[in-house]
């Protein structure tokens, strides 16, 4: 693997599959946040008391930076511990777009093989860069980017496990030391949008490193699970907060300082974004649970999965003009 480490500002984004560690009280690797400056609350007062017990807060600007920063830390310091607990669902070397287990291989969201054979491909959020070694052993030339170098570490380790040698630039997603036109197609498979309070200029970035038409996909948390507890069963399945309250999720130390946090955006949040970025939507893939995944994945799993959609897919085009 070829690793560069860039002495730029973290704050950042997160992790290549980043679907999610267990939490029970509040999110985790779901997905939370978005407030433009506009402070939303959560409901009554003691709706309000609720949901700050949970890790909810309203933070500002400068906070929000910091819990961004926080993120790249955390990711970089959880990676082993991370693959060690999902690893084996995602593979050394396959494309998983979501804990439903939706597969590149299958679903073909980036376009034909064949095409993307003669493309070049950008993976940010990358993690060990998974998704992008399954596009290299396919032949495709293809550069993965994270902000962790905890996750730059894996995937070197990964590399060697494979034999697959991927590209790779450790890099915030909000500002990538790539050049502007320079890939056909962008992706994240759970990467850097949940983790950032101004996910626009993720959207923005992959609009700017594409060429006019290319291809801009990517995979969050549905935002409807924001309005559940991160709980995989039943229990699951009655909403305790507003869909539209975007007060981030976030989790601090003795000492108050941010050590996780994630930010939610509505549906309708990340279409606008995608336009205001340059592109047209071409598709929104809400994956179903497949029966034969018995897999449970935080507040993901098939008792829940069956009545509620864990996982949204944002497929864009680049407009030319």
């Amino acid at each position: 693997m070829t690793s560069v480490i860039l002495p730029r500002p973290w704050n950042c984004w997160q992790s290549a599959s980043s679907v999610l560690l267990a939490a029970v009280t509040g999110p985790r690797t779901a997905a939370r946040n978005r407030h433009d400056g506009r402070m939303q609350t959560a409901g009554d007062e003691h709706g309000d008391e609720r949901l700050a017990s949970a890790g909810f807060h309203q933070v500002d600007a400068a906070t929000s930076q910091d819990a961004a920063a926080a993120n790249a830390r955390w990711w970089s310091e959880t990676a082993e511990e991370y693959l060690d607990e999902h690893g084996a669902f995602l593979g050394p070397a396959d494309f998983c777009w979501c804990p439903e287990g939706v597969r590149e291989s299958e679903a073909g969201l980036l376009g034909p093989l064949s095409s993307l054979r003669g493309q070049r491909v950008l993976e940010i959020g990358a993690g060990a860069a998974q998704c992008s070694r399954w596009l290299r052993r396919h032949g495709v030339d293809a550069l993965a980017t994270d902000v962790a170098p905890g996750m730059a570490e894996a995937a070197a380790r990964l590399d060697a496990e494979t034999g697959i040698d991927v590209p790779f630039l450790t890099a915030d997603a909000r500002e990538l030391p790539l050049a502007d036109a320079a890939f056909d197609v962008v992706f994240t498979a759970f990467g850097a949008i949940p983790f950032v309070p101004d996910s626009g200029r993720v959207h923005a970035e992959a609009a700017r490193v594409l060429r006019p038409g290319g291809r801009w996909v990517c995979s969050v948390t549905h935002p409807v699970r924001w309005a559940f507890p991160d709980d995989p069963t039943s229990a699951g399945l009655t909403a305790v907060r507003s869909y539209f309250d975007r007060t981030p999720y976030s989790e601090v130390d003795a000492t108050g300082r941010h050590v996780y946090a994630e930010f939610h955006r509505t549906v309708g949040d990340h279409v606008r974004e995608l336009v205001a970025a340059g592109f047209d939507v071409l598709d929104l893939v809400e994956p179903e649970w497949p029966a034969q995944n018995t897999n449970v994945w935080g507040g993901w799993g098939p008792e829940r999965g069956e009545f509620l959609p864990g996982t949204l897919i944002l497929v864009a085009r680049r407009r030319t003009r």
